[in-house]
């Protein structure tokens, strides 16, 4: 049992991790591009879209399989693979710890401006882009690093 949970938290961390690293070297370049009214609608219709079903499980999943497999007790794995799965879920938490802490009060804030009364884009984007982006950054990097945690804790030899 202990193995099919660390694999799930590999896929489901991978899976996370890619997504935000397109998010950081695709996305969000591409939309840089755009106008103000352009940026500010189309931040506003993603930050619709993705938190639905799909996208909530893996999110949930990328803190929930690296726990189970951490307490499942399993016979053989090594003080080093305790470790590995450990510190990726540390910073797997870190990386959620981020989003809700940063990333996602500046999208409540970008949706909330779309009701103001003549909120001008160029205000509105220059309060969320910079910050989002930066928040975004350390997001990755964290969940990328846990991906990479959790791997070698996978592909270790097990003791005996």
């Amino acid at each position: 049992m202990a193995t099919l949970l660390l694999a799930l938290a590999v896929g489901c961390t991978g899976l996370y991790a890619g997504f935000m690293l397109i998010f950081q070297t695709g996305i969000m370049p591409a939309l840089a591009r755009l106008t103000d009214p352009e940026f500010v609608t189309a931040m506003r219709r993603i930050n619709e879209y993705v938190p639905r079903p799909v996208f909530l499980t893996v999110f949930l999943g990328v803190i929930a399989f690296p726990a189970a497999a951490f307490f499942v007790p399993q016979d053989g794995r090594t003080d080093t693979q305790k470790w590995l799965v450990l510190a990726g879920l540390v910073c797997a938490v870190l990386n959620h710890a981020v989003t809700i802490g940063g990333n996602i009060p500046l999208n409540t804030a970008l949706a909330a401006s779309e009701k103001a009364p003549a909120g001008d884009p160029s205000v509105v984007r220059s309060a969320f882009e910079k910050r989002w982006n930066g928040f975004h950054r350390v997001r990755t990097a964290l969940i990328v690093l846990a991906f990479g945690l959790l791997t070698a804790a996978a592909v270790l030899p097990q003791g005996t």
